[in-house]
């Protein structure tokens, strides 16, 4: 299947963002707003992009599609000022069978892609969670049908996403209503095809219009970009909340390899400052923690996510784990028998996320999917990081490898057993 991009539009309204570029390559957390479509269509499976653009964006679109070795080509819209209907209708000799049609200035989540390339005709959300009422483009429905569609319409029953999926007969009813006019904008040829309408409800999705809905966009991207199923409770009421925001702040400037080591030094200093200060390292410790949830937010937000960079990620935490509680321990001047506390509280940290870590491997599935009440066992590594700077700060390290040597055994003794129980339930 092919895919049509509209992008033939000047975008006047993105003000000095889009001055010298196209609208649909200012980067909205990190990439190109047209990169996040295109990767995700070719992903599902469409296999040439189609794209739309007036002569003075030709040059600056080209780089961009060779750069990112897209399967492409490049139409050029001459009169842009015709309305998309009439870029539409440009890509006629170069479709066949059932295509994608996009427009370059809205950005859509994966589940979205997903489920809209199992539709037909307009692709319309009823929810419109993330849409700007006032400017969104609204759509009216009737037995299965659009009856109307516009953005001043009084009666509408659901916002149109930007998305369709057509065939080639499209093509006659533009051809038919460009013989009375000039100007042909896209809703016009969708009203008088009178095209079907699919329901893809709730997911994000955006226009991207403004600066304002670049801002929005790219808060919204790392939100949805949190990876809670192996978060614990520190990380959803506490480190998240700060995580976002620095991510947010930094997404457009740093690669997430930039945060994974930066956090790593953070975690490191901690482990130095345990053997002098332990109530600054537990606090040291504890920023590391937030700025370690800060890398993969930006990597999922910019669609930036590598196996490596997950795999390193997870090495480098054990790394500051020992380095941190080992210099703690040393700081105490334990006696032998709680050497023997210390030893089990640090090898218990190690084998937390060994046991779910194994299952994946063994199971070729994330623990947490498949067992869910994994994730509020209490033990993962933010719960036992904000123990750490609590009694860092209270001057406990004794009752700190107490409850670390009982609480990481007790959850992998428990984990073995739903793992167990799932297993026996299942054969």
């Amino acid at each position: 299947m092919k895919a049509v991009i509209l992008a033939a539009g000047l975008g006047i309204r993105m003000g000095e963002l889009a001055k010298g570029i196209p609208k649909c390559l200012i980067k909205v957390a990190g990439r190109e707003i047209l990169y996040r479509t295109m990767k995700l269509l070719e992903e599902q499976g469409i296999e040439e992009f189609i794209v739309v653009t007036n002569p003075h964006y030709m040059g600056k679109l080209k780089d961009f599609l060779e750069k990112n070795r897209f399967n492409y080509r490049i139409l050029v819209n001459p009169y842009p000022e015709k309305g998309n209907g009439y870029s539409l209708y440009l890509s006629k000799n170069y479709v066949s069978g059932k295509f994608v049609l996009v427009m370059s200035d809205h950005i859509y989540e994966e589940n979205f892609i997903k489920a809209a390339l199992k539709g037909e005709g307009i692709i319309v959300d009823k929810v419109g969670k993330f849409t700007n009422n006032e400017e969104a483009t609204k759509v009216k429905i009737k037995e299965g049908k659009i009856v109307d569609i516009g953005k001043n319409i009084e009666e509408y029953d659901a916002f149109d996403t930007g998305f369709f999926l057509l065939r080639p007969n499209i093509f006659d009813i533009a051809e038919k209503l460009l013989e009375k006019k000039e100007v042909l904008e896209l809703t016009e040829v969708a009203k008088e095809a009178r095209l079907k309408v699919t329901e893809v409800n709730g997911f994000f999705w955006m226009d991207i219009d403004t600066p304002e809905d670049v801002k929005k966009a790219k808060r919204l991207l790392i939100k949805n970009a949190v990876k809670d199923t192996g978060d614990g409770l520190v990380s959803r009421y506490v480190n998240r909340k700060i995580s976002t925001r620095i991510s947010e702040l930094l997404v457009d400037y740093v690669e997430p390899f930039h945060m994974t080591f930066f956090s790593f030094l953070v975690g490191i200093s901690a482990g130095l400052l345990g053997l002098f200060n332990p109530p600054f390292a537990g606090i040291v410790y504890q920023v590391s923690s937030i700025l370690d949830g800060v890398d993969g937010e930006i990597a999922r937000s910019a669609m930036k996510k590598t196996r490596f960079g997950g795999y390193l990620d997870s090495i480098l935490d054990r790394y500051v784990d020992f380095f941190v509680l080992w210099s703690l321990a040393i700081y105490m001047k334990p006696s032998p028998q709680m050497w023997l506390i210390i030893l089990l509280a640090i090898f218990g940290s190690f084998m937390v996320s060994y046991s779910t870590e194994r299952y994946k491997g063994e199971y070729f599935v994330s623990a947490y999917t498949s067992i869910p009440v994994l994730k509020y066992l209490i033990g993962k590594r933010d719960e036992r990081v904000f123990m750490t700077m609590l009694l860092c700060l209270a001057g406990r390290l004794d009752i700190l490898f107490f409850l670390l040597a009982l609480i990481t055994h007790l959850r992998v003794l428990v984990t073995v057993y739903l793992i167990w129980r799932k297993k026996e339930t299942n054969s």
